[in-house]
């Protein structure tokens, strides 16, 4: 007969369980433990022995190997397709939005051209003009629609679109009214140019730098530094590095193929990387110093030209009828030298900017020009003062006997800035183009090479755990 034992209870009795209640479980293992324990206790145990130690080690090498390859593809993207919109998005709608802005004014500047030569206007001054006009409305719908999710450029656009028939229009009473001769084409031609200089411009003016900034953030983004990529192209190799050293102490072997050759592939990625992007960094560095900044100075420079040009010649139109701010001085005299200040320090710093001869030449003659125009101006604008209109007039617009006229002088300063402007955005397309170039193939590269790099790591250590077999 079997004979069962109680502990004793408080007091030196036998403790008996309650009636109905269980008796208490045998002693055995405890409850199955999450998958995640069981996965570090089973990765600790693996670690205990040599051959667990490098299947850890070999997976570590290549998952450092394949982050390494996936940060570098998808910063180096990031990167190509911000320098890709520089060369062929962001910089042809930001010299769009400028040209834009150059048409409206030397329309501006050619319709009072065109309205002190009266009945004999000449054709091909109404065909610069209208040549301008369809220049702006052209760029005006290209705008439009490559400019993308930019609020502030689109409410430009529509503005423009909005201004620029009622600006035409204005302009064609003017010059309709002019021909009969009568006073009031003039007051038209003024009533145009207010529209011209406090809407049209301006709103061109916004758009211009709406979309240079958008240029500018395209610069940032393309130029910064791939600082994930670099930091995990190094953290890489020194786990490769490590691993090989390991493998020396260990074995006594110098060189493991399959490691040897994930080293290789890991820092040919590496040096891709950083030197491929410093030379993008340098190429869009000269690209935006040389060609844009050159550029934003020159068209800066021939729009103050234009304007200046206008107000010349309103200020004949006028004759005294649209006075300053003083209520003393003639308003488009005043523009004209503010204007003539303005073309003066711009080119100054054109000329500073300027970095060969090809740059140089075009804007000295341009300043050379200037100077003419100063002189040509002045006797024009003495003749004017003395109530002689009608010598005032070929001094400022040319005829057979005026050839050395204002406006000849002005004809010169604009060629002069355009030959320079095209220069300079030969000299931005060209930089810009090896920046990106730069780049070119570095994302294919670096994941082909990664693979391969993580392929041979994984290899290397396989040949080391055969030998356990």
């Amino acid at each position: 007969m079997a004979i069962t034992s109680r502990a004793p209870a408080p007091g030196g009795g036998v403790a008996v369980p309650p009636a109905g209640a269980s008796a208490p479980p045998p002693d055995g293992p405890p409850g199955r433990s999450t998958a995640w324990a069981e996965g570090v206790e089973r990765l600790r145990e693996a670690a205990t022995t040599e051959p667990g130690r490098l299947r850890i080690i070999g997976a570590a090498l290549a998952a450092l190997i394949v982050l390494f390859g996936t940060v570098s593809v998808w910063e180096i993207s990031a990167r190509t397709t911000a320098a890709d919109d520089v060369v062929g998005r962001s910089q042809p709608l930001s010299a769009d939005a400028a040209s834009i802005y150059r048409s409206l004014a030397d329309a501006d500047t050619t319709s009072s051209s065109g309205f002190l030569l009266g009945a004999q206007e000449p054709r091909e001054v109404r065909q610069r003009y209208e040549r301008d006009i369809a220049n702006a409305s052209k760029l005006l719908v290209s705008a439009a629609a490559n400019t993308g999710g930019n609020e502030d450029s689109r409410e430009q656009i529509a503005l423009l679109s909005e201004q620029l028939p009622r600006y035409t229009g204005l302009i064609e009473q003017a010059r309709a009214t002019n021909r009969q001769g009568l006073p009031l084409g003039g007051a038209y031609l003024r009533y145009a140019n207010e529209q011209m200089t406090t809407q049209l411009l301006p709103a061109a003016q916004r758009l211009y730098e709406a979309e240079t900034g958008r240029l500018y953030e395209d610069y940032h983004d393309a130029r910064s530094w791939p600082l994930a990529s670099l930091g995990a192209g190094l953290l890489a190799v020194a786990g490769l590095v490590w691993a090989q050293r390991r493998n020396y102490r260990h074995t006594n072997r110098v060189f493991n193929h399959g490691l040897l050759a994930a080293t290789a592939a890991s820092v040919v990625v590496l040096l891709w990387l950083a030197v491929g992007h410093t030379v993008a960094r340098s190429s869009l560095s000269e690209a935006r110093g040389d060609g844009q900044e050159s550029m934003k100075v020159l068209n800066d420079a021939r729009i103050a030209s234009l304007q200046a040009r206008a107000g010349e010649n309103l200020t004949l139109i006028a004759r005294g009828a649209v006075l300053a701010e003083d209520k003393k001085s003639d308003k488009y005299d005043v523009d004209f030298t503010n204007n003539m200040k303005q073309l003066d320090a711009g080119l100054a710093t054109a000329l500073r900017l300027a970095d060969d001869e090809a740059g140089r030449s075009p804007v000295s003659r341009a300043v050379d020009g200037v100077e003419q125009w100063k002189q040509r101006h002045a006797a024009a604008r003495e003749a004017d003062l003395k109530g002689d209109y009608e010598a005032a007039l070929p001094q400022v617009v040319g005829d057979e006997k005026h050839k050395e006229s204002s406006g000849a002088a002005f004809d010169t300063v604009d060629a002069s800035l355009d030959q320079a402007v095209a220069h300079e955005q030969r000299e931005f397309t060209r930089a810009a183009r090896d920046g990106l170039g730069a780049l070119g193939g570095l994302v294919t590269g670096a994941a082909a090479l990664v693979l391969i790099g993580a392929a041979a790591a994984v290899l290397g250590i396989g040949r080391r755990l055969s030998e356990y077999r």
